[in-house]
């Protein structure tokens, strides 16, 4: 019996997972990641979304709030530039867990400042492809 619904969102380029940068990004695709976590937390339902369109990404978080029971969002690029997809995760209830495949703080100056974390429940940073499984726990433990 399905208790949870947790929608995974991720953002620009994170299409090419498995093929880009393989050495800061892994070689594993997304899709990987997800057979995984349903055989991890096969209590929760998943759903998917990815897209390299801010617009897109905001539609998706508010279409997601009341549906989903939490959002793993992964923003990518768009964590360090777009302040209307931080305001799109204040806009919404449900609680949002935001994920870093690589850790921005130990990059590039500019991916120091995140403008969306602010305003999740928590984020998590660095741990590869595993940061979705730490968030999907974050989730699950806010919720219950």
């Amino acid at each position: 019996m399905v208790k949870m619904k947790i929608n995974i969102i991720n953002g620009p380029n994170l299409n090419l997972l498995g093929i880009r940068e393989p050495e800061k990004y892994g070689k594993m695709p997304f899709e990987a990641c997800i057979d995984s976590l349903q055989i991890r937390f096969p209590e929760v339902a998943f759903g998917y979304f990815q897209s390299n369109v801010e617009g897109e990404l905001i539609n998706e978080l508010h279409r997601s709030a009341g549906l989903f029971d939490g959002i793993v969002f992964n923003p990518g690029g768009y964590s360090h530039t777009s302040v209307a997809l931080h305001d799109a995760v204040a806009a919404i209830k449900t609680p949002v867990a935001e994920v870093h495949i690589t850790n921005v703080f130990a990059r590039e100056e500019f991916r120091h400042k995140d403008l969306i974390s602010g305003a999740c429940a928590g984020t998590v940073s660095g741990f590869g492809m595993d940061g979705y499984r730490l968030a999907v726990e974050a989730i699950l433990e806010i919720q219950k």
